[in-house]
């Protein structure tokens, strides 16, 4: 565990390594005090000499005041470091999950990495905080005031070492107990937020079903079980705190008992039991930071292992040692490719695939729902990795190029595209941030956008979250136009036409022919109008290929085909089969 911590600190190693000189001459001055007072009473207050109490006096405001100076810079440099460690943290954990494959982040939900992300860093934060500071100062405090007790009184200093298998035990009990019980809480949180991130996103369709009542019964049972869960784990907790006092007021009868017999007896002075009841005090708040402190890095400890597991992740789609770094050309070729969701060749989703398409080809995809289109292009851009044969960019094989290169050139536009937050021109430059306004403008009027937006004088207009404040099918456009600024040497339209009508569709691919004859578009379209116009259709069926030909070719000769272009030309419904 320490070893995740330290390879995420970085650049604040100092500061968690300047913090406890710090505390230890902090505890150096708190554990000297007692010992003056002591002086005060024996040697100045009780014999009336008041030049030892000015003496003595002075020493502890000095001490006292190193005391404070230390402590507060101390406490400025472990949260310095605690701070730092957790911006480290987040930002190894956001750079390790930007370059995640789908298959990686299949594996996490997304309500769990915002826990790891937020909850997980805060918890570890706290805990290395508490550490760097308090678990340096509480036992460096109890070898000192042992040290000072022994040096005060070598009869009473031996009853503060009774307590120590008492708390060592009870504490382990209580921490064997939490430990598995906050394991659990992480599951649940994650769980709590999944289901609230799933809500938000998916509102209008939970309102449009009128489920509201059931989600708020949903949530609340996962809330429940979250607050049993810490209330559960709150008992075990709570034990500490008594067995604390109960130990250490166990302790301090024990020195006032013994020692005011020695008192009586003349083997001790006043001066030196109000010493050692007063180190007594600090032996006690030093073991119940130390109790807290465990509990926290119980709670860390879980934490910790959640963090480096998202930070130790290896993406299982990466560039390769001496990568391609420049695409020639837009021709695609499949060579006997295979590929599966679940890792097993029987279970293919997409089977013997062999297909051939030239640079600057304007290609057609059309298919029943789950036949593997959007599948068989998403292996273009290396968004998945063929399982069995070859899949070649301008005439590479694509495991070749740098990942970075070859999706520049790969330009994927989706159905469900998203628009952030900002403004219409940030949106846009996400293609290249070196964009000119011209570039942008004339990429809006390739995608029609002109209709509702108004290039010359809109550039800058507000985009709310997810583009809410456009239609579904004026968010289609902004993100072909957005597609097309990357200038590509491959465009693939993923059904991202879907809401636009037929006039519309045909103006901007008519513009896409004219202005980049060069580049190789693919539409993924359930649409024959869209597809009429296009060099050739692919016709996909069950993860295979069916048929490859112009329009009225695949009337003859694709049954798929016609049964979809004769259920459109009625103005019917075309169920088709899985």
């Amino acid at each position: 565990m320490l070893r995740i911590v330290f390879d995420n600190l970085g650049e604040y190693k100092k500061y968690a390594m300047l913090s406890p000189i710090f505390v230890l001459l902090e505890v150096l001055m708190n554990v000297s005090i007692p010992f003056f007072m002591t002086k005060i009473i024996d040697e100045g207050i009780l014999l009336g000499v008041e030049n030892n109490i000015i003496r003595y006096g002075i020493i502890l405001f000095v001490f006292a005041g190193i005391s404070l100076i230390t402590g507060v810079t101390s406490g400025y440099l472990a949260t310095k470091a605690s701070s730092g460690l957790a911006k480290n943290m987040r930002y190894s954990m956001f750079k390790n999950i930007t370059n995640f494959s789908f298959e990686n982040m299949d594996k996490f939900k997304r309500g769990t990495l915002i826990t790891r992300m937020t909850t997980d860093v805060q918890m570890v934060q706290m805990a290395f905080q508490m550490t760097t500071r308090m678990a340096i100062r509480s036992p460096l405090m109890l070898i000192f005031c042992f040290i000072m007790s022994f040096r005060l009184s070598k009869e009473l200093a031996p009853t503060f070492v009774i307590i120590i298998p008492l708390i060592s035990i009870g504490m382990g009990i209580i921490i064997k107990g939490a430990y598995p019980i906050f394991e659990h809480v992480f599951k649940v949180t994650d769980k709590l937020n999944t289901n609230v991130s799933e809500n938000l996103s998916a509102i209008r369709v939970v309102k449009s079903f009128v489920k509201e009542d059931k989600e708020i019964e949903k949530f609340d049972e996962i809330s429940d079980e979250l607050q049993n869960n810490y209330i559960k784990a709150s008992k075990l907790l709570a034990l500490s705190n008594p067995l604390m006092n109960f130990s250490t007021y166990l302790m301090t009868i024990l020195i006032a008992w013994l020692g005011a017999n020695l008192i009586v007896a003349g083997d001790m002075s006043t001066g030196s039991l109000t010493g050692l009841i007063t180190y007594a005090i600090q032996i006690q708040i030093s073991l119940m930071m130390l109790s807290m402190i465990l509990v926290q890095i119980t709670i860390a400890r879980n934490s910790l292992r959640r963090i480096d597991e998202v930070i130790k992740t290896t993406p299982t789609i990466v560039s390769p040692e001496n990568a391609v770094t420049e695409v020639s050309d837009g021709s695609i070729e499949f060579k006997d490719v295979y590929y599966s969701y679940s890792e097993d060749i029987e279970k293919s989703v997409l089977c013997d695939i062999n297909l051939k398409i030239n640079s600057g080809d304007y290609v057609g995809i059309i298919g029943p729902t789950g036949s593997s289109k959007t599948t068989l292009v998403s292996l273009i851009a290396r968004i998945y990795d063929a399982d069995k044969g070859q899949v070649l960019v301008g005439g590479r094989d694509v495991r070749e190029y740098d990942l970075e290169e070859l999706r520049d050139e790969v330009s994927v536009v989706l159905q469900k595209n998203q628009l952030f937050t900002g403004t219409l021109r940030e949106n846009l430059l996400w293609a290249d941030e070196n964009l000119t306004d011209e570039e942008l403008k004339e990429a809006l009027y390739i995608a029609s956008c002109d209709d509702f937006i108004n290039p010359e004088t809109d550039l800058d207009m507000k985009v709310q979250r997810g583009g809410t404040n456009f239609s579904g099918g004026q968010r289609q456009r902004i993100c072909i136009a957005r597609g097309i600024l990357k200038k590509p040497k491959i465009l693939i339209m993923d059904d991202s036409t879907s809401a636009l009508d037929n006039k519309t569709e045909e103006k901007i691919i008519s513009s896409l022919q004219s202005l980049r004859p060069e580049m190789t578009k693919i539409l993924i379209s359930q649409k024959i109008k869209s597809l009429k116009n296009t060099d050739y259709t692919i016709v996909m069926d069950n993860g295979e290929i069916e048929s490859i030909g112009k329009h009225e070719e695949l009337i003859k000769t694709s049954p798929i085909y016609s049964e979809i272009n004769e259920t459109q030309e009625s103005d019917g419904d075309f169920d088709a089969k899985e």
